[in-house]
C-alpha cells in the first residue's frame, strides 16, 4: 500500500543483533532521511531501525515501574516520595497536569501507533529477512500497537483508535483527528490484535532480545485487557453516564454484563492452559539453601511448621523452596530475564548499572531508596498502612494491637529464639519480627540491614551489612530544611540487591522492569471466577477456537490460581469458607494483590477499576513518629498521622486528563470527566 511513494524516516540504528537490552530501548541518536516505502521495508537493516522507533516509545512516561518523575502510578496508598517540595501533595489532589511525570505518554504512544501501523501496511517481503522473521516483525508491531492503545485505554480512558487500515499515513498524526471509541470498541481492537500477534510472534526471546514481545505476551495482555473491561469502573458504571463523546456518545457502558467476567476467565485460563503446555512460563523458585554464613544470602528459613505444607514441594507447599529468596531475586537483579520463567512481557534493564546518573531507569529507581549512607537520595518510603498489610509468618494478620503490646520490646542477645522466622537484627521493634517473607523482601523498617556489597573503597569498607536507622539524628533519619530522609520512618527493599551502593566505588546492578508476571495472570484468573453468579455457566471458546471452556465459579480452579502465590510466598492458602464467599474472597484478593505486586504500579490502576479508591487513596496517610530520637524510641513507632503527605480523591482522578494542546490539536476528542475542556 503506497498512498506516497515517499515518507519520512524517523529511526534509530538498531538490528537483530543487540549488545544488551538496555541498548536496545535507550534511544538516543536519530536520522531522518527521504526514503521510498520499498526500499525501506525491503531492507532489513531500515525495517528493523523503523521498528525500533517504535519501541523507544515504550520509555519515558510509558514506563510502567520508575521513580515519581516518570511513574507517578507507582504512589498509590502503598509508597509515598518527598522530594522537590510539594510533589507529592499536587499528585494527590489531582494536580496531574502541574505536578509530575506522565505528560508524555499520549504523544509517545501515538507516535508509536503510527510508527508499527506503517510498518504493518507495507511489509510483506524482504530481500534480507526470511518469511518466518517477517511474520514475526508483524507481530512485534501488531504487539507494540496494541500495546500502546492499552495503556493510553487504561490512563486515559476510552481512547480514538485510528484506521489499522486505509489510513493516509502519509500525514502527520497532528492532521489524524479521530473522537474517542466506546470502551468496549477499544476492547474488541486490542484483543483482536492481541489474538493475531499471537500467531505471528515467536515462542521464545533468547536475553539479548529479552525486550521483545513473545506468543505468551500477546495472550498475557490480552487477559489484562478483558480484566479491566470486566472491572466496577466501566461494566455498568452509570456515574460514569456522563463520559461521553461531544456528539452525546456514551463512552463507558452503562448496563452489567457478568458474561465480561466469564471472557477474563477465558483469557487467563488461555494463557495458564499455554504455559503448562509449553513450558515456558510459571512461578520462579528458588532451591532451599543449605546452612550458610553469608549475611547478605542466609540459610533458609523454614515457615512455621504446617501440617499441610511444610511436608510437601511445590506448588502443593514449600518444603523444596526458599520463600523469601524466590519473591526477593525475582526484582533484585540477581537472575536474568531470560532464566526467569514468571516474567511474561518486560522492557528490560532499562538502564546501565555503570552510570547512576542516568534517569528513568530501574537503576534510578532503586538510588531513590537507597539511604544516603549507601550515595542514595533517601526519598521513596512506605505507608505504614503497607507495612501492616503484610502477614505475620504464620499467615495470619498483623495485629494493630501490638503497638500497645509490644510498646519496649526490641530484639536482642536473650530473645532470640523468640523471632527464629527472620534474620532481624538486634535492637529492632517487636513488630518487625517474625513477619512472612515477602515482609523482609520489600520493607526497609528501621533498623534493616543493608549489605552495600560492591563497596570496594577502603573508607566505606566498615559500612557493609550495616544497620540502617530512621530515628532523629540519625544518619538517614530526619533532616531539617532537607527533602533527604525517609519521611515516613519505613524505607523500601525490594528492587534492591545485597551488592547495591552508589558510593565508595559501589554500583547499583541492573533489574528487569516486571512489566507482567505469571503470578498476574493467576490472580487474574481467580479473581475473574469469583466474579460468576453460584450455579451460572458460560460456554466461552479459547482464543484460537481449539477448545471450548467451561466458565464457572469453581472453587478448585480459582485454587489453581491463588494457592501456588501464596506457597511461593510461605504462607497458608485460603479455607474453604473464604473461597466459598465471594464477599470474603474478594477483600483477600485485594489484599494479596496489594502484596505481591507492591511498587509495580498495580495497586493504582487496580483500586481505580475495582471502585474502591477513594476509601483507600482517600483516606489519611500514616508512619511511624519521626521527630523521635533514639532514646525515646518507643514513641518512634506509635502511629503518626504524616501532615506533609496528606491526600484526597475526587472523581474526576478515575482517569488522566488529555492536555490543552492535545485537544486543541484534535477539534473532535472529548476530556474525561471533571477536568478542563477549554472550549
Amino acid at each position: 500500500m503506497n498512498k506516497n511513494k515517499y515518507i519520512l524516516l524517523g529511526a534509530v540504528v538498531l538490528g537483530l543483533g543487540l549488545t544488551s537490552c538496555s541498548d536496545f530501548l535507550n534511544v538516543d541518536r536519530y536520522f531522518r532521511d527521504q526514503q521510498s516505502t520499498e526500499r525501506i521495508f525491503s531492507d532489513k537493516d531500515y525495517t528493523l531501525q523503523w521498528l525500533s522507533f517504535c519501541y523507544s516509545r515504550l520509555q519515558g512516561d510509558n514506563l510502567e515501574v520508575g521513580h515519581s518523575d516518570v511513574c507517578p502510578f507507582n504512589f498509590s496508598d502503598d509508597q509515598v516520595f518527598n522530594e522537590r517540595g510539594d510533589r507529592f501533595a499536587k499528585f494527590k489532589r489531582g494536580e496531574y497536569l502541574n505536578s509530575t511525570g506522565g505528560q508524555n505518554a499520549w504523544k509517545w504512544s501515538y507516535d508509536g501507533i503510527y510508527q508499527a501501523s506503517i510498518l504493518l501496511n507495507e511489509l510483506y517481503e524482504n530481500e534480507d529477512l526470511t518469511p518466518e522473521e517477517v511474520t514475526d516483525v508483524r507481530g512485534q508491531a501488531r504487539f507494540l500497537r496494541a500495546y500502546f492503545y492499552w495503556l493510553l485505554l487504561r490512563k486515559f480512558g476510552p481512547i480514538p483508535i485510528l484506521p489499522p487500515e486505509g489510513a493516509d499515513y502519509t500525514k502527520s498524526y497532528d492532521e489524524l483527528a479521530y473522537p474517542r471509541k466506546t470502551y468496549d470498541e477499544c476492547v474488541s481492537f486490542i484483543t483482536s490484535e492481541l489474538e493475531i500477534a499471537a500467531t505471528e510472534l515467536f515462542e521464545k526471546r533468547d536475553n539479548l532480545n529479552i525486550a521483545r514481545p513473545t506468543k505468551g505476551a500477546a495472550l498475557a495482555v490480552r487477559a489484562k485487557v478483558f480484566l479491566y473491561a470486566a472491572s466496577p469502573l466501566v461494566n455498568g458504571n452509570t456515574e460514569m453516564a456522563d463520559f461521553t463523546n461531544k456528539d452525546g456518545q456514551q463512552l463507558i457502558p452503562q448496563e452489567y454484563n457478568e458474561e465480561k467476567w466469564a471472557k477474563a476467565a477465558a483469557s487467563a485460563r488461555d494463557m495458564i492452559e499455554y504455559s503448562e503446555m509449553s513450558g515456558l512460563y510459571k512461578l520462579y523458585t528458588f532451591e532451599r539453601r543449605p546452612v550458610s554464613t553469608d549475611e547478605a544470602y542466609p540459610t533458609t528459613i523454614e515457615p512455621p511448621y504446617h501440617e499441610e505444607y511444610s511436608n510437601k514441594p511445590f506448588p502443593e507447599g514449600w518444603s523444596n523452596i526458599d520463600p523469601f529468596e524466590s519473591y526477593r531475586s525475582l526484582f533484585n537483579g540477581d537472575i536474568y530475564a531470560a532464566e526467569n520463567p514468571e516474567l511474561i512481557f518486560t522492557r528490560g534493564t532499562n538502564g546501565d548499572s555503570n552510570d547512576l546518573k542516568t534517569d528513568n531507569t530501574m537503576v534510578d529507581f532503586v538510588k531513590h531508596q537507597l539511604p544516603g549512607t549507601f550515595g542514595g537520595y533517601n526519598v521513596h518510603g512506605m505507608t505504614l498502612k503497607q507495612s501492616e498489610a503484610y502477614a505475620m509468618a504464620d499467615g495470619t494478620s498483623f495485629d494493630k494491637e501490638c503497638y500497645t503490646l509490644w510498646k519496649g520490646k526490641f530484639t536482642n542477645d536473650e530473645n532470640k529464639d523468640e523471632h527464629k522466622y527472620d534474620n532481624v537484627k538486634n535492637g529492632v521493634w517487636w513488630g518487625y519480627t517474625n513477619r512472612e517473607p515477602r515482609f523482609y523482601a520489600s520493607v526497609a523498617f528501621n533498623g534493616a540491614q543493608w549489605n552495600a556489597l560492591s563497596i570496594k573503597e577502603e573508607g566505606g569498607k566498615d559500612s557493609r551489612n550495616k544497620q540502617i536507622w530512621y530515628y532523629r539524628g540519625a544518619t538517614d533519619g530526619r533532616i531539617n530544611g532537607s527533602d533527604n530522609w525517609c519521611i515516613t520512618g519505613i524505607g523500601i527493599m525490594k528492587y534492591v540487591n545485597p551488592n547495591d551502593c552508589a558510593k565508595w566505588g559501589g554500583s547499583i546492578y541492573q533489574k528487569v522492569e516486571p512489566t507482567l508476571r505469571y503470578a498476574d495472570i493467576l490472580l487474574m484468573y481467580a479473581e475473574a471466577l469469583n466474579n460468576i453468579s453460584e450455579g451460572t455457566h458460560y460456554q466461552v471458546t479459547s482464543w484460537d477456537g481449539s477448545q471450548t471452556y467451561d466458565i464457572f465459579r469453581d472453587k478448585e480452579q480459582m485454587r489453581r490460581g491463588v494457592k501456588p502465590v501464596r506457597m511461593r510466598a510461605g504462607v497458608p492458602d485460603y479455607s474453604d469458607e473464604v473461597y466459598e464467599n465471594p464477599k470474603k474472597f474478594f477483600e483477600k484478593i485485594v489484599h494479596e494483590r496489594q502484596i505481591e505486586f507492591f511498587a509495580e504500579t498495580q495497586r493504582y490502576y487496580d483500586l481505580r477499576r475495582w471502585k474502591i479508591v477513594e476509601e483507600h487513596e482517600g483516606e489519611q496517610i500514616y508512619g511511624c513518629n519521626t521527630l523521635m530520637n533514639e532514646e525515646y524510641k518507643d514513641m518512634f513507632y506509635l502511629p503518626v498521622r504524616v501532615a506533609e503527605l496528606q491526600t484526597s480523591f475526587s472523581r474526576k482522578q478515575y482517569f488522566w486528563p488529555i492536555s490543552f494542546d492535545e485537544l486543541k490539536r484534535n477539534n473532535n476528542l472529548s476530556q474525561a470527566p471533571g477536568w478542563q475542556n477549554y472550549d
